[in-house]
């Protein structure tokens, strides 16, 4: 069952990159990620009283609840990181960078955790493989340095969502997991607005389009839908498993970004992502 989790959190990851984009072409990044925390908020507390999970809340420990806050501190500096490369490079490229958090998540599950240890070398082998496949993608080694201001934001997303993904992992144990995302969503939330005010970027909130307004909203729909099925799945499954799982939404962002927004995608561009989707589906098979 966590399996299939795993795999509508890629779907949902995946239409969350096309839906964001749309909603960043003109908003300023930070009220963008600002307002998608907003969205998330309401859908997941939602679903918590929905589900009576709230009924969970008393018995969190105070060390889940640490690192719960913990992840969702790395989450909202993912986002914001994340937000920001998007708002400036291209779909198909940040999304390659900012999905090779999965190399960063499995050499720290391995790190941190014993039981994702078994079978460590497929899994090395499998992140080559994905490692590989982002280095195509990105279009690394052509010699053209220009217009890379977005890169250091988007390796900056990956670290910080690798981190998340280990802290999650710690602070979900015993705990439900919709009460576990609403609870990192508070943290987020509160993150996102503090930036947005200490930035003085209030201002920009009101001059937020409708179109893009609308897009930014079904993004945090879908950034919800997928937070929920990801967490459900780390609880019940094996972070290194999981992980390459829900990466797989890089598939689906480089198609839409193809249809929705013309990208050009070179040869080197389709092979980097069948490598970086073959190391990703070895490692959710076979290890």
């Amino acid at each position: 069952m966590w399996a299939i989790a795993a795999i509508f959190s890629a779907i949902f990851a995946g239409a969350t990159s096309i839906l964001s984009k749309c909603g960043v072409k003109e908003t300023n990044s930070d009220v963008a990620t600002a307002i998608r925390t907003s969205v998330v908020l309401v859908l997941a507390w939602g679903i918590v009283f929905a589900t009576g999970a709230y009924e969970t809340l008393s018995s969190i420990g105070e060390r889940s609840l640490l690192f719960l806050m913990l992840s969702g501190i790395a989450t909202g500096a993912s986002w914001i990181c994340y937000f920001k490369a998007l708002s400036v490079g291209e779909v198909s490229k940040v999304a390659a960078v900012d999905k090779s958090s999965v190399i960063f998540s499995v050499l720290f599950a391995i790190a941190v955790f014993p039981d994702e240890r078994s079978l460590w070398w497929g899994k090395l082998l499998c992140l080559t493989s994905v490692a590989i496949g982002t280095f195509l993608m990105t279009g690394f080694g052509r010699g053209n340095r220009t217009g890379r201001a977005w890169l250091p934001f988007a390796l900056l997303s990956a670290v910080f969502a690798a981190t998340t993904s280990v802290l999650a992992k710690i602070g979900i144990e015993n705990v439900n997991s919709d009460a576990a995302t609403a609870i990192r969503t508070c943290v987020v939330f509160v993150m996102a607005w503090l930036i947005v005010v200490c930035r003085k970027e209030t201002r920009f909130v009101r001059t937020v389009k409708g179109g893009e307004l609308l897009f930014l909203v079904l993004s945090g729909i879908a950034t919800g839908a997928s937070w929920l099925c990801y967490y459900y799945a780390i609880q019940n499954g094996q972070v290194s498993v999981v992980v390459p799982i829900d990466k797989l939404s890089i598939a689906i962002t480089v198609i839409f970004s193809r249809i929705v927004f013309k990208e050009k995608l070179s040869f080197r561009t389709w092979l980097g992502l069948a490598v970086l989707a073959a190391g990703t589906v070895c490692m959710a098979v076979f290890t």
